[in-house]
């Protein structure tokens, strides 16, 4: 495993959002209610983005077609068409002033 550092900590603030690529993995690193979140910056269903998703109360719900997911578990709380699979969620680790996560 391999610590790719993400963001300093001073940097953080509620409203937070920025989009990363590591390798082939596009993640959105959030900060809401002084909570912080490390997801896949796609919707599992179709791929839209997430980056300007409206989020409220731990939620995080794609403007392409509604579905909504938990920020800390990626469980589907609603869905509008077919099933998809819960959204990607990657634990963050914290280094020094730095936040970041741990990738094969």
């Amino acid at each position: 495993m391999r610590f790719f550092s993400l963001e300093k900590l001073i940097n953080l603030h509620d409203g937070y959002r920025r989009q990363y690529k590591i390798d082939d993995l596009e993640l959105l690193l959030i900060q809401e209610q002084g909570q912080r979140y490390l997801v896949a910056a796609r919707c599992p269903h179709r791929g839209h983005p997430l980056l300007d998703a409206a989020m409220a109360d731990g939620v995080i719900e794609c403007p392409l077609h509604g579905y909504r997911f938990a920020l800390d578990s990626g469980a589907v709380l609603r869905r509008s068409e077919e099933p998809c699979h819960a959204l990607a969620c990657h634990s963050l680790v914290y280094e020094g002033n730095a936040v970041g996560v741990m990738l094969p």
